[in-house]
């Protein structure tokens, strides 16, 4: 049996309806873990789901309860040969709110419903369907190898992603001996496209930055006061203008990444994104100059207003607020420097007259990515390419966020992620899907690398 066997084999559980019978049963927890009367779902999807799953490919399983007690984990384990090299994997079973009766065509949201390419369903793409393509993967070339993988591997999978994996870092922290891996493996977030399969190798860090200007108590008429009182929305836009023009640039430098190296050109020289009919055009003339849409989205920074609020939008008065309030994120690439940004920013806008401005920040979470020079990427993407006939797309890091620094840098190990949803998937809305063309040529790029990873016989 060789590694075409294993790809056919993999490919195969999803043209018999297997995969999808599979992953239907997986849908059918509602793993919401933002809501807390779903706290049962996240222990059952891990303890009547995946550990028998996980154990009839020979992984010994254990649930551990996360030091906050918010939602569990599984880790789980095989053991082949002390010198053979070992992978770590990682998926989350938790979901955002299943959002009934908003889906098109009054879908449920817990049962997977096939209309033509599309598998629908809360989760599929984020993350039932990803960590369970890598699971079939894995018994694809188990079954090819004749009860053998050629490798050891591990597989970490929580219930509290969608929450910011408040406790993943402690847990990975006290559980490092039973993690310890020469490589990691994870499928999470969108490929660049659906035509093009990609490996990236870490993740943007991002925090939220809120602006509060509270000038007074209530709102007073505009025709009796106007002109003579301050105005904390007319304040707050003309210092958020200060930070960022209206073209979507960055204006102070405090907030600007590292100059791009050449490697991390170089890796994206090839790089196109393209929104397909369904998914919104770029916008001309938007972000910082010099720079590529896919600089722009995989190697730079970001800086984006998601809210503003004064007065009533809805019944406005002729009045004057007294308050404004404005929420940004900053998006950011591994070395900015972002301890004191809050400090930094207000010390910015007092020097540009707006020392009334409170600045705070909340939700923050850490940039982090791979070595560009790791031997693994080049294996990796050579091992992708064989599968697939395509030259993946090599990005160096997500252009969101994933606990990628938990496996770099508390568990010290090469990062690698490979994923098998796209960008028009719905994730986190209605209509939620997997794209069985996807799927079908995932489940074949995946059997591939974990054939070709057996046949090494050591680690890199």
């Amino acid at each position: 049996m060789t590694r075409i066997d294993a790809i056919a084999r993999a490919r195969s559980y999803l043209q018999s309806g297997e995969f999808l019978s599979e992953l239907d049963r997986r849908v059918a927890y509602r793993t919401e873990s933002l809501n807390a009367e779903r706290k049962s779902e996240l222990y059952a999807y891990l303890r009547d789901e995946l550990t028998p799953s996980l154990g009839a490919l020979g992984f010994e399983s254990r649930i551990i309860d996360s030091p906050s007690g918010r939602s569990p984990f599984l880790i789980a384990g095989y053991h082949e040969s002390d010198s053979a090299p070992t992978v770590l994997s990682y998926g989350h079973g938790d979901t955002v709110d299943g959002m009934t009766g908003e889906w098109r065509d009054g879908l449920d949201p817990w049962t997977i419903t096939t209309i033509g390419d599309r598998a629908y369903g809360r989760g599929t793409a984020d993350n039932k369907g990803q960590h369970s393509i890598n699971m079939a993967a894995l018994r694809a070339v188990k079954e090819t190898r004749g009860g053998k993988l050629g490798f050891n591997a591990k597989f970490i999978i929580e219930m509290g992603e969608e929450t910011g994996s408040p406790d993943l870092a402690k847990v990975a922290d006290v559980q490092r001996d039973a993690l310890k891996a020469d490589l990691f493996i994870g499928s999470d977030g969108p490929r660049l496209s659906a035509q093009r399969p990609t490996i990236f190798l870490g993740c943007r860090g991002g925090v939220r930055i809120h602006l509060d200007v509270n000038l007074r108590e209530g709102a007073h008429h505009s025709g009796n006061w106007g002109g003579v009182l301050a105005n904390p929305a007319t304040i707050l836009a003309n210092a958020i203008a200060t930070l960022i023009d209206g073209h979507g640039r960055i204006k102070l430098d405090a907030l600007k990444p590292p100059r791009l190296t050449n490697a991390i050109r170089d890796a994206l020289a090839d790089v196109k994104v393209e929104p397909t009919e369904d998914e919104p055009a770029l916008s001309d003339n938007w972000g910082d100059d010099g720079l590529s849409p896919a600089e722009r989205l995989y190697a730079w920074n970001t800086l984006e207003v998601l809210a503003l609020s004064a007065g009533n939008i809805d019944k406005p008065a002729n009045a004057i607020p007294g308050r404004a309030r404005a929420v940004l994120q900053l998006r950011f690439v591994v070395g900015t420097k972002v301890d004191g940004i809050a400090e930094v920013i207000g010390a910015h806008l007092a020097a540009h007259g707006f020392p009334m401005i409170e600045v705070t920040t909340a939700q923050s979470f850490i940039a982090s990515r791979a070595d560009l020079d790791s031997p693994w990427i080049k294996w990796a993407a050579a091992s992708v390419e064989k599968s697939s006939g395509k030259r993946p797309a090599v990005l160096p890091n997500f252009g969101g966020s994933l606990p990628n620094d938990v496996f770099a840098d508390v568990l010290k190990m090469p990062t690698l992620w490979l994923p098998h949803s796209y960008p028009g998937c719905s994730q986190h809305a209605p209509d939620e899907h997997i794209l069985l063309s996807v799927t079908d040529e995932a489940l074949g790029i995946m059997a591939g690398l974990f054939w070709d990873i057996g046949e090494l016989g050591k680690p890199l």
